[in-house]
C-alpha cells in the first residue's frame, strides 16, 4: 500500500533525510485519483507531492503559452534532481501535452477550485486590481516547514481581496519562486530566474487580453522580489495604458515597518528567513507544522555599513553571498522570539500595507488614464521632423 506524503509540510532536515528514490510528484492543478498515481509509477512504498501549480496550460483558470510553462516546470523538476531524486515528475491533465517526454505522466482528473474559473471572466471584476499571490516551497531552517512563504503570502492575499472585494480580487497563490541559493540547502526548489519572469508576463498579457488593466504582485519570497521588479518594467513597457506593481515583501512600506519596530524583540539581524517575524506567521495561521524544539537563532550575518541582514532590506550595496557563509541551519534570524500573538498583529498590519496599496494602484490608474484622456495626442510626424 504506497503512501503519499506533503512534501511542502516537511522541514529542511526531513527532506534532507528522504530516499533519493522516493518519487516527486508535481501536479498540474488537482483532483487525480491517488490509487492511479501509484499504480502508474508501480505501487513503491511512499511516494511525495509538492504543491500544485494552479494555472497556467489550456483550460486552466488562466493559460500561458505552452513552451513558457515547460521551461517553468522542467526547471522545478531539475531543483529536486540536483538534490539527488531520481524520480520526478510532471502530473498533467488527460490530453495535455507539454513535450517533457519522461517527466510527464498524464492522467484524468476532476478539477475542483475555490477560485470558480468565471471569476475571470466577469465584466464587474475587470475594474479590480488582480492581486496575484506568488508564495515558493524552500527550506525554513530546522523549525519551519517548506511552504512558509506560500502560506503567509496566501493568507495576505485572500485577506487583502476580501477585505475589499470591491477594488480587487485574488489568485490562487503560486506556490514556487526564485531561489538562486538553491543548492545550499536541500529541499529548496527554483524555477529559474528568466522562466519565472516569462512565466509572469505571460500571464500579465492574457490578463490584459481578458480586459483587465491593475495588477499587484506579491511576493512572499525576497528571492522573487527581483525578478518581480522585472516582469512589472516589462508589463509597463509592453502595456502602457496598465498599471502594474510590485513591492518589497510586506510590512515594508511606512506603516507596515512602524508595525513591525512595535512588536519585535530582536535587535537588527533577529529577522530575515525563518526568523522571528516568519515563526510568528506560521504559529499564527498554522501552528501544526512549527517545530519550536527545533529553533536554532542565527543572527551571525557577516555585516558592514553597507551590507547587512534584516527584513527590510538595507544599505547601499546588493550581493549575493553564498548562505552557508552566514547560516549553518538555513535560518536568519531569531526565530525563538515567535509568538502566534505577534504573528496575528503582523499579518493584520500586512493586510492594511496592501489594502492601502491596492487603493493607491486606483488612483495612480485612474489619474494617469484622465492625464491622457486631457492631453492632445502628439502626431508622430511633430518628432520625425526635429529628427
Amino acid at each position: 500500500m504506497t503512501t503519499f506524503f506533503s512534501y511542502e509540510t516537511l522541514t529542511w532536515p526531513e527532506v534532507k533525510a528522504l530516499s533519493r528514490h522516493t518519487p516527486c510528484i508535481i501536479p498540474l492543478g488537482s483532483g487525480y485519483q491517488k490509487s492511479l498515481v501509484a499504480e502508474m509509477l508501480g505501487s513503491p512504498e511512499r511516494i511525495g507531492i509538492l504543491p500544485a501549480v494552479p494555472f497556467g496550460w489550456k483550460n486552466s483558470l488562466l493559460e500561458v503559452s505552452s513552451p513558457v510553462l515547460s521551461l517553468l516546470l522542467a526547471n522545478l523538476a531539475r531543483s529536486l534532481r540536483d538534490d539527488g531524486f531520481s524520480q520526478v515528475f510532471i502530473l498533467a491533465p488527460q490530453g495535455l501535452n507539454l513535450n517533457l517526454d519522461s517527466l510527464q505522466l498524464t492522467l484524468p482528473c476532476d478539477p475542483c477550485s475555490r477560485y470558480p474559473s468565471s471569476m475571470l471572466d466577469e465584466t464587474k471584476n475587470r475594474q479590480k486590481v488582480v492581486v496575484i499571490p506568488i508564495g515558493h516551497t524552500e527550506q525554513h531552517g530546522y523549525h519551519l516547514p517548506l511552504s512558509t512563504d506560500t502560506l503567509i503570502i496566501e493568507a495576505v492575499g485572500e485577506q487583502t481581496a476580501s477585505t475589499r472585494p470591491d477594488l480587487a480580487i485574488s489568485l490562487p497563490v503560486f506556490p514556487y519562486g526564485v531561489s538562486t541559493h538553491r543548492a545550499s540547502f536541500a529541499g529548496t526548489l527554483n524555477c529559474g530566474g528568466r522562466a519565472f519572469e516569462d512565466f509572469w508576463l505571460a500571464a500579465i498579457r492574457t490578463l490584459v487580453m481578458k480586459g483587465f488593466s491593475r495588477f499587484y504582485l506579491l511576493s512572499g519570497h525576497g528571492g522573487s522580489c527581483s525578478f518581480l521588479v522585472n516582469v512589472i518594467k516589462y508589463a509597463g513597457e509592453n502595456y502602457p495604458h496598465i498599471f502594474c506593481a510590485t513591492a518589497w515583501l510586506y510590512l515594508s512600506g511606512p506603516e507596515g515597518a512602524a508595525a513591525l519596530e512595535s512588536h519585535r524583540q530582536s535587535g537588527q539581524g533577529g529577522m530575515g528567513h525563518a526568523c522571528e517575524l516568519e515563526t510568528s506567521l506560521i504559529l499564527k495561521l498554522r501552528p501544526d507544522l512549527v517545530h519550536m524544539d527545533r529553533v536554532v537563532d542565527e543572527i551571525d550575518f557577516i555585516t558592514t555599513p553597507s551590507y547587512f541582514m534584516d527584513w527590510v532590506e538595507g544599505g547601499a550595496l546588493i550581493a549575493n553571498p553564498p548562505w552557508e557563509d552566514d547560516t549553518l541551519t538555513g535560518a536568519y534570524g531569531a526565530g525563538s522570539l515567535g509568538t502566534a500573538e505577534k504573528g496575528e498583529k503582523w499579518l493584520e498590519a500586512a493586510v492594511l500595507e496592501k489594502v492601502s496599496h491596492v487603493q493607491e494602484i486606483h488612483t495612480q490608474a485612474s489619474l494617469r488614464s484622465e492625464r491622457r484622456q486631457a492631453r492632445p495626442s502628439q502626431p508622430l510626424s511633430s518628432q520625425e521632423d526635429r529628427l
